[in-house]
């Protein structure tokens, strides 16, 4: 039998963005020398607009720059739809303006001149991060694609079920026959792809997204 091929995964990238060209140059040369692939920008206008959401790896990038602050920077990311690891330095030690990024989603804020240590430490921490938002991100697209074949009724058993209502408690909140409701669950099940209504709740659980309080993606 002959098993199925393996792609293999995107190498990540190490973005790395500082509107003094020198810094640029030194972070990437310990980045390089350490193994990472990087790619260079001294300009956040133009760093955005060549930016793919969609390439793995992290943003290591000044919080202070005249064009455009890395807040700012880490706002303009978010508004486009995806979270992007990012490790932040700062020269002047400002502990608001830090606790501030960090509050936003920031990995770590490194004080300049950054130490060849820390910042590896960083890095690898970011990239572990974005895999691990990119898994969950991957498991949010698959339960919606599952959700996407349930028809209109089926949605509907299925948020009753997802309460914990057993088939004749969701026939008697819908006015249907019991035997009715086991077809719609029995069909719920097939097409989500789960054997029990414990391991279709974890299913939704799983792809809830965080900061939503938990709540389960249904309509």
């Amino acid at each position: 039998m002959t098993k199925g091929l393996v792609m293999p995964q995107p190498q990540p990238i190490v973005f790395v963005l500082d509107d003094e060209r020198r810094v640029v140059m030194a972070l990437a040369r310990m980045l390089r020398d350490s193994g990472f692939a990087v790619r260079c920008w001294t300009s956040p206008t133009e760093f955005l607009e060549a930016h793919d959401a969609d390439t793995p790896g992290c943003l290591v990038t000044a919080l202070r720059m005249a064009a455009m602050g890395g807040l700012e920077l880490q706002r303009a990311l978010l508004a486009r739809g995806r979270e992007r690891a990012i490790v932040f330095m700062d020269g002047d030690g400002d502990i608001p303006t830090t606790v501030q990024a960090m509050k936003a989603g920031a990995v770590s804020c490194l004080s300049k001149p950054v130490r060849r240590e820390e910042l590896l430490a960083a890095v690898q921490e970011a990239i572990v991060k974005d895999a691990y938002g990119r898994t969950q991100h991957r498991e949010r697209e698959d339960v919606f694609r599952r959700l996407a074949r349930l028809t209109p009724r089926e949605r509907q058993v299925l948020g009753l079920v997802a309460t914990g209502m057993l088939t004749k408690q969701i026939a008697a909140e819908l006015g249907a026959a019991e035997k009715t409701i086991k077809v719609h669950r029995g069909r719920i099940m097939e097409k989500m792809q789960v054997r029990t209504a414990t391991a279709l709740v974890g299913l939704l659980s799983r792809a809830a997204p965080r900061g939503d309080g938990g709540r389960l993606p249904l309509p």
